[in-house]
């Protein structure tokens, strides 16, 4: 009766919430989590990704065969010595506030990315030591050694162009209403509610959008979601639960739409940033080696997803290019794990582990915390909301968090923010001079596979040092209402606008 009641409850705070933004071209979309702060300087978040995507153009992007194509930029060249990239701009193109898209526009945003303190961007793009304008339509980037990940930088946050106009106002100003040049505009934001955005009609491909609005409703628990989208609440629902894939494929009403995933589930552990982590789990290698051993991969993919996520130990999907085979998904060792604590001078140990306040979160928490438990370490579930969450974590206050990656198409993208010296999700502030020494020669070198072996041997480091643990990839599920067309699904979990329409 209490669920029954909860439920009910929320369809009618859904249908409250969005009142007369239902009508007819309005597109409802139920996302997984409360987005952060939908500025691509500052977020690092997968939900705050698919908002912005929605809201903001990038000077790239990529295909579902993850082939780089044209964004603001419409042709790219390396010079000779891969130390520059001419980008040749689109004209004709404007930001939601009327100010015109030129070179200038990008240097003004790259130097915001690379110089303001909030800028989380700074990292990533060190190798960048200038942006020129030769003409208003041309940009160059001049490197300070070759660095061929900076291709899927520019499909991604760095590439996210905001307008001029705002860069100037305070980070708190940006936020509150931020301006791109996407097919849809902002509107307004309610927090732990709901997203507002509103298609652009001045925007350069604007005949390719379908929904006059768009409302990105926050519904963590997936069981909300799959309700809401049951009962024609809701048109898209983000991240379908496994256990929710019969149910949906039962009803025509509704279609499941699905593509194996770079993104990933990864356990940061924090080793070196203030006084949390002053603990065994973040001062020993030998100890997250024993917390590894006491997980199963299989069975924790089994229990909370039946089997349809990857299990997986690398920031590569098992199989690709720069999967490393010499370390294949690790059996679960309970006695081995027990055997590495005693080796580290521990009989029982325990950490705190902070993890997402939906439902999915809280099953993998609690197998996790079964699962180590049997090895002698217990494992404290703290469920946080994202932001904060994110907060404490910059702060170093925090022993392990739990979080994920939507991926990237290039490996420097999955590996570098979380295990170099300087990566900008490194919050535990882990550093093996080697491991970066590995990493940067990768990044130097734009033939593939020539790449390989730098980003194998960075795996082996990590394997060893275990500053990140990385405990699946995802299959990207996606619940759709039969009025909902022109869906493709995206390998980095993200749904581009263009084609996406609503029935009448």
């Amino acid at each position: 009766m209490r669920l029954q009641g909860t439920l009910a409850a929320a369809l009618v705070s859904i249908g409250l919430g969005c009142g007369a933004a239902q009508a007819a071209g309005t597109l409802r979309w139920a996302l997984d989590q409360d987005p952060d702060l939908l500025d691509t300087a500052r977020s690092g978040s997968y939900g705050d990704r698919i908002v912005t995507n929605w809201m903001c153009d990038q000077l790239l992007d990529v295909n579902d065969k993850l082939d780089y194509v044209p964004g603001l930029a419409t042709s790219w060249a390396w010079a000779a010595d891969n130390l520059s990239l001419t980008l040749h701009l689109r004209p004709g193109v404007v930001f939601q506030d009327g100010e015109k898209f030129d070179a200038s526009a990008v240097l003004a945003n790259f130097k915001r990315y690379q110089t303001d303190p909030v800028s989380l961007r700074k990292a990533e793009l060190k190798p960048v030591v200038g942006v020129e304008a030769p003409d208003p339509m041309t940009v160059k980037f001049i490197l300070s050694r070759p660095y061929a990940p900076l291709l899927s930088l520019l499909a991604n946050r760095p590439g996210t162009m905001l307008s001029p106009r705002i860069l100037i106002k305070t980070p708190d100003e940006i936020i509150a209403n931020p301006v791109c040049s996407g097919p849809y505009k902002f509107v307004e934001r309610v927090a732990q509610d709901r997203i507002v955005l509103d298609k652009f009609a001045g925007h350069w491909n604007a005949a390719a959008m379908g929904p006059d609005r768009v409302i990105f409703l926050s519904m963590v628990d997936s069981t909300i979601r799959e309700v809401n989208l049951q009962a024609g609440q809701i048109d898209i629902h983000n991240r379908v639960a496994s256990t929710d894939v019969a149910a949906l494929q039962a009803n025509p009403k509704l279609r499941l739409v699905s593509i194996p995933g770079l993104g990933f589930q990864i356990l940061s552990f924090n080793l070196n940033n203030g006084a949390s982590a002053d603990t065994p789990i973040g001062k020993s290698a030998l100890v997250r080696q024993a917390f590894e051993k006491s997980i199963d991969r299989k069975a924790l993919n089994d229990v909370v997803f039946e089997g349809k996520y990857v299990p997986s130990n690398q920031t590569e999907p098992p199989g690709t290019r720069y999967w490393n085979p010499a370390l294949p998904v690790p059996d679960r060792d309970l006695a081995g794990a027990k055997a590495l604590l005693k080796q580290a001078g521990v009989t029982r140990t325990s950490f705190t582990l902070f993890i997402g306040t939906d439902a999915v979160n809280a099953q993998i928490g609690q197998v996790l915390q079964s699962m180590a438990a049997e090895a002698g370490i217990d494992v404290k579930l703290q469920a946080m909301d994202g932001l904060s969450a994110l907060e404490a974590e910059k702060r170093g206050a925090f022993q392990a968090a739990m979080g994920i990656w939507s991926g990237r198409p290039d490996p420097d993208g999955n590996a570098s923010i979380w295990f170099s010296c300087d990566g900008f999700l490194n919050w535990g502030r882990y550093c093996n001079k080697d491991l970066d020494a590995a990493l940067q020669a990768g990044a130097a070198i734009t033939d593939a596979d020539q790449r390989v072996p730098y980003y194998r041997r960075a795996s082996d480091i990590e394997a060893k040092d275990l500053s990140n643990m990385v405990l699946f990839h995802f299959t990207w599920l996606w619940g759709l209402n039969e009025r909902v067309e022109g869906v493709r699904p995206m390998p980095d979990g993200i749904i581009r606008p263009a084609g996406v329409r609503l029935k009448n």
